[in-house]
């Protein structure tokens, strides 16, 4: 009964959550319409979710969001050095093929978006198979160091999310 009308109850929050951030008035009126928007999207949008997605572990979210919140700035700085101090005879681009341990499609979609988030990277393509990433790096001097940075910084986290 309770998964019938509650079918994902982390969207819940999170529609919830956005809308009274969107409405930018936090009254009574705006936390009921939240909660009715949070709780009638999910409703109707059930039978296009055949599986939910399992959290193992649902506060290593806030660690992961902080690092990659944190990735995201450093990243931003580090971009801004490249394009405004190095020369472009200098720069050295990449395709790198990232391998996946992650079995989940929405860890896989997670993942994919964290690294399109981050300013100097850019997830180009999922392999047919879903087992590899094609990641472009607008400098990367070691490609092999960039692939090791995104299975221990973000796939590593997602496995203990997701599975």
């Amino acid at each position: 009964m309770f998964r019938k009308l509650l079918p994902h109850p982390y969207l819940t929050i999170l529609l919830a959550g956005v809308w009274l951030l969107l409405a930018n008035a936090y009254t009574l009126n705006s936390l009921v319409f939240g909660l009715l928007v949070g709780l009638v999207i999910p409703w109707i949008t059930s039978p296009y979710w055949p599986a939910r997605p399992h959290i193992g572990n649902p506060l290593k979210i806030i660690e992961y969001i902080l690092v990659v919140v944190w990735d995201i700035i450093i990243a931003n700085i580090t971009v801004a050095k490249i394009v405004l101090f190095m020369p472009n005879s200098k720069l050295q681009p990449a395709w790198v093929t990232v391998p996946l341990d992650l079995i989940e499609p929405e860890a896989i979609t997670v993942l994919a978006g964290t690294i399109t988030m981050t300013p100097g990277t850019l997830t180009a393509e999922l392999a047919a198979d879903g087992h590899s990433l094609l990641v472009h790096c607008l400098h990367a001097p070691d490609a092999d160091a960039v692939r090791d940075e995104i299975k221990t910084r973000y796939e590593a986290r997602l496995k203990e999310i997701f599975e």
